[in-house]
């Protein structure tokens, strides 16, 4: 049987997005071709997340879903919830022809290979090194795209299954970062977004060596929780100032730093380059002391606070983002009251807020005083309401004035119709792709101008 096309259903994060665009631009280098629909492919890949319960399921609805719809059509799972699980679901999914982790996505291709001849196949590669290679095709709009600087993760916090799955900290050689933002550029790309579990440990991971002189340091912390910065310059600062040396008209996003070593010797950096979006994803997860120290974390409700007032003190005009965790085992009432009065008090632009789910293999797992599912449900609705009313306030700032929106999507009127009126999304520096909406902007229209000059 000879399959030539394939197709990615992609779940999860942005980290699992850049695995899923990799995995596209091996099987295209080796001569299959990507196609737009299921329907239209002889491979489907499921790129899975395994990171939480709903994650979990979602990806394998999508498996039997697409089963159900393409009986005669090869389905491999890839991703995080087949790196995690890759046995027990060789066991129960007789609906998958093959089951690939994501240790090394440059295996793809022989998996793929296999299956074409009538295998069936579950490869688990070590987690070791980062996984890269050419991205021909990415999954999001044409003018921003992802680029991961670490894998995995060793902060160990105690609700967190990633370094099960994903490993301890590895961080890419900054010069292989610099070329891979540099090809996105030349390729017409306008906005970079900086992933990984953490990008404040950047360098410092065991064995990293990402400018050739060893480990970079982690910002230091004291026993109370506060945060001392570095006596040398960390890993993530020394990169973005390799960073800011590249001509051009271009932004660059940071996304997803560790309050527990937040870097403030980058503050600098932004400064004195506006390409550089202030935006600052942390996610702190609760307000309450107790809490955060059953969550292994080392910092405090106080040295949280600090950040957000060096940050609001140096870049006035910085977007804050952060997550919020309801339900974690022995939280009380009291403890969630604290959360949401630490919420209040930082008055973060967003947050997203989840009701703690229980992951085998994790610390949290055999901790006392589980939290009914109810209740974390409650408490996540209740952070919700706190802060769509913070947002709606910190919103305000921008009514009546002009800012400059990334325009991914033109809306023309359906074919035969004429309408004087056009319609465009796109993204402000204050919105970070998918998660803090868009801006919806009208214009009147030009027939004699292509839409993309918008």
């Amino acid at each position: 049987m000879s399959l030539t096309s394939f197709f990615i259903d992609l779940h999860g994060c942005a980290k699992n997005q850049v695995d899923g665009e990799i995995i596209a631009g091996h099987l295209i280098k080796a001569g299959y071709e990507q196609k737009s629909e299921a329907s239209a492919a002889d491979i489907i890949i499921v790129n899975s997340c395994g990171f939480i319960e709903s994650a979990k399921k979602e990806s394998i609805d999508a498996v039997c879903s697409i089963r159900a719809a393409y009986p005669n059509k090869k389905i491999i799972l890839t991703g995080c919830l087949s790196e995690r699980y890759s046995q027990m679901l060789n066991d129960s999914m007789p609906e998958l022809d093959g089951i690939f982790g994501n240790g090394d996505l440059s295996k793809i291709v022989e998996v793929v290979n296999k299956i074409s001849n009538g295998k069936k196949v579950s490869e688990v590669y070590k987690q070791e090194g980062i996984c890269s290679g050419k991205r021909p095709v990415l999954f999001n709009y044409s003018s921003s795209a992802f680029v991961k600087i670490t894998e995995g993760c060793s902060n160990h916090c105690s609700f967190c299954a990633i370094p099960l799955i994903r490993g301890e900290l590895r961080s890419r050689k900054a010069v292989e970062i610099i070329d891979e933002i540099k090809q996105l550029l030349d390729n017409g790309i306008y906005e970079i977004n900086l992933i990984g579990q953490d990008l404040a440990a950047y360098g410092s991971g065991k064995g990293d060596d990402v400018f050739g002189n060893g480990e970079t340091p982690l910002p230091l912390i004291d026993s109370n929780g506060n945060n001392l910065g570095t006596k040398t310059p960390s890993g993530l600062s020394l990169l973005l100032s390799e960073i800011s040396k590249l001509n051009g008209n271009f932004a660059i996003r940071l996304l997803y730093i560790h309050p527990d070593h937040f870097n403030k010797d980058i503050i600098d950096i932004l400064k004195k380059d506006n390409r550089f979006i202030k935006y600052f994803d942390i996610p702190f997860q609760s307000g309450d002391d107790e809490i955060i120290k059953k969550m292994n974390r080392k910092g405090s409700a106080h040295s949280y606070k600090s950040i957000i007032e060096i940050l609001r003190n140096e870049l006035s005009s910085c977007t804050i983002r952060t997550t919020f965790l309801t339900g974690f085992p022995g939280e009380t009432d009291e403890n969630a009251e604290n959360t949401k009065q630490f919420l209040k008090s930082i008055q973060p632009d967003w947050s997203g807020c989840f009701a703690y789910s229980r992951e085998e293999d994790t610390p949290a797992y055999n901790m006392k005083n589980r939290v009914s599912k109810k209740n974390a449900e409650n408490r996540a609705s209740e952070l919700e309401s706190i802060q769509s009313d913070i947002t709606m306030k910190r919103l305000q700032q921008y009514v009546d004035s002009e800012v400059d929106v990334l325009v991914e999507e033109v809306i023309n009127p359906p074919e035969g119709e004429e309408d004087t009126e056009g319609l465009a999304i796109g993204r402000a520096d204050f919105q970070a792709p998918e998660v803090d909406g868009n801006i919806v902007i009208r214009y009147q229209r030009d027939n004699d101008v292509e839409s993309d000059s918008v």
